[in-house]
């Protein structure tokens, strides 16, 4: 029992012993080792850490730094870059505008047929408008405003016999590589009614109230009638608003004369009203 408790017993170890460890721990070929190997490998990667965390706390330090200096360069870009930017729109939207009125010109032009919608109207002791449509829903490809003839002449000479409206306009000499304009883009006309002379016609835009008696006759595909007045237009002290619609057959003679005859919507008799346009 004294044998085994001495062996089981830690006693000092020698000075050779100690040495032999203290030798193997230093050199590294000890039983241990692997625990200083570890600690080792942990010691830079805490360092990393740290280096790590004052380079990110020198971030921050810069990216306020960059942040104060920001306004000052935000503050002195930002006119010439707003002009600018307004300048470039206004220049889309102008290049837009010439572009969208090309377009429409041409399929004006393109779909003009031998069949167009035609209306006349205007207040009984005011001038007489006349408008030509590819269909009631189109802007007019002619727009015509009779300066010295009455709507309320008109309505007497269709009520007695047969109407024929010629408007002639002049056809001057062209320059070299100069091209004729179309015959309805003619902007003034000389009109006579069954022979007789009626003083100018003018072409006109179709403004906003042209439009506003086209929209309201829109729905009518032939007929003719008075269109009650509004608010606007009640003291206008020239009667009421007449209008007569109906579908015209288109003729072109050539690039100088073209004709529309109205159309009955029976078929039987002739036209009771023709417009002729000639260019001499």
């Amino acid at each position: 029992m004294a044998r085994a408790f001495r062996a089981a017993s830690p006693l000092p170890l020698p000075s050779s012993s100690r040495r032999a460890i203290a030798s193997g721990d230093s050199g590294g070929s000890g039983s241990f080792s692997w625990l200083h190997k570890k600690r080792s490998s942990k010691a830079p990667l805490r360092t990393g850490l740290g280096q790590e965390e004052e380079s990110l706390g020198g971030g921050e330090g810069d990216e306020e730094a960059v942040a104060a200096a920001a306004p000052s360069s935000s503050n002195v870009d930002e006119h010439p870059s707003s002009s600018s930017r307004k300048k470039r729109a206004a220049a889309l939207a102008r290049l837009r505008s010439v572009f969208l009125a090309a377009i429409t010109h041409r399929r004006r032009r393109r779909q003009l047929g031998s069949s167009v919608t035609g209306t006349i109207f205007g207040r009984r002791r005011g001038r007489v408008h006349v408008a030509l449509q590819t269909d009631p829903r189109s802007p007019p490809v002619l727009l015509v405003e009779m300066a010295a003839y009455s709507t309320g002449a008109l309505v007497r000479e269709m009520s007695s016999a047969l109407v024929r409206l010629a408007l002639e306009c002049e056809k001057p000499p062209l320059a070299a590589g100069e091209k004729r304009r179309a015959l309805l883009d003619e902007p003034t006309w000389r009109a006579y009614c069954n022979g007789l002379k009626c003083g100018y016609a003018v072409r006109r835009e179709c403004g906003a109230d042209e439009w506003r008696v086209l929209r309201a006759v829109e729905p009518v595909s032939v007929g003719a009638g008075v269109l009650p007045d509004d608010g606007a237009d009640a003291g206008a002290g020239e009667g009421d608003l007449m209008y007569m619609r109906a579908k015209f057959e288109r003729v072109v003679g050539s690039r100088d004369s073209e004709a529309f005859y109205m159309m009955n919507p029976d078929g039987s008799g002739g036209p009771e009203l023709s417009i002729y346009l000639l260019r001499v």
